[in-house]
């Protein structure tokens, strides 16, 4: 089994008791060329690890901002074959870990293990699935779960928790396949939100209380003072669509080879906050 970067990421951060940034955009956003160079950008600023949207006709946990950006990558003739190109291109070119959110359908259309064998060719260490709850994640492998398949194939299967999540399904967190959790920090879809939700903290410090896995954060987290304040209390930061909109906005204006110097100021920016948050964290 190849070695999984993303556990080895976190592992140095946790060792160094650092907390992480995990940098989302849709993949072939504006045009597979510039995405790439996007992703780049982002390593180079400081992101630990790369997550990588594949473009989907239905995103249905996403919002406004996330679905034009599916819709712009699709229109480039992004496909699931383009994602995995750019997937071994970043693998090559840079040591920050992958991770590929999807939604299922595309998995299903191409088959489960094919879709496990081509990611881990790919390079791609981790799947986020958020339309695959755990009962059903059987998907006709005779038995044996998509956890425990991309387990062999050397890919983690990221498990989501939510505010409306029950202690009984978190204690369903020791049982996944690993990487880490994605803590959705509200009910509701992908967008920049002016303020955090209230509780978020009590919200990591229960999915904590349940698994041994570093708990990152996602949904509505778009500036840096708002990653200080999760890196107060989680492992890792997530932020997507206040990134994916810096694409929107560069592309409405004709600036897109502006944007990875844009991108790599912004993830220092996060990086730098989210050391500060966590310094706050660890006086609390």
């Amino acid at each position: 089994m190849r070695p999984n970067r993303l556990d080895e990421t976190l592992d140095r951060l946790t060792r160094r008791g650092e907390k992480g940034l995990i940098a989302y955009l849709t993949a072939g956003d504006p045009n597979p060329e510039t995405s790439l160079a996007l992703f780049q950008a982002l390593a180079e600023g400081g992101a630990d690890v790369l997550e990588m949207g594949l473009p989907f006709s239905d995103p249905l946990a996403d919002g406004p901002v996330n679905q034009q950006a599916a819709l712009r990558a699709l229109q480039a003739g992004t496909g699931v074959d383009t994602v995995f190109r750019l997937a071994r291109s970043l693998h090559e070119s840079c040591d920050t870990p992958l991770a590929l959110l999807t939604y299922v359908n595309p998995v299903l259309r191409r088959g489960p293990r094919r879709f496990l064998a081509e990611a881990a060719e790919s390079g791609i260490d981790a799947l986020v699935i958020p339309d695959l709850p755990a009962e059903e994640a059987d998907l006709g492998l005779g038995g044996a779960s998509l956890a425990e398949e991309a387990k062999r194939a050397g890919v983690h299967l990221v498990p989501f928790a939510a505010p409306t999540t029950t202690d009984e399904r978190l204690s369903r967190l020791r049982e996944a396949s690993g990487g880490f959790v994605y803590c959705v920090s509200l009910t509701g879809v992908t967008g920049v939100r002016r303020d955090l939700p209230p509780g978020l903290s009590s919200l990591v410090a229960r999915v904590k209380a349940h698994t041994d896995l570093p708990v990152a954060v996602g949904f509505g987290i778009s500036t840096p003072e708002q990653a200080a304040q999760v890196a107060a209390a989680a492992d890792a930061v997530i932020v997507g669509s206040a990134l994916v909109g810096e694409v929107e906005a560069a592309v409405q204006a004709g600036r897109i080879p502006e944007l990875p110097g844009r991108l790599r100021k912004i993830a220092a920016d996060l990086k730098q906050a989210i050391a500060t948050g966590q310094r706050i964290g660890s006086k609390s």
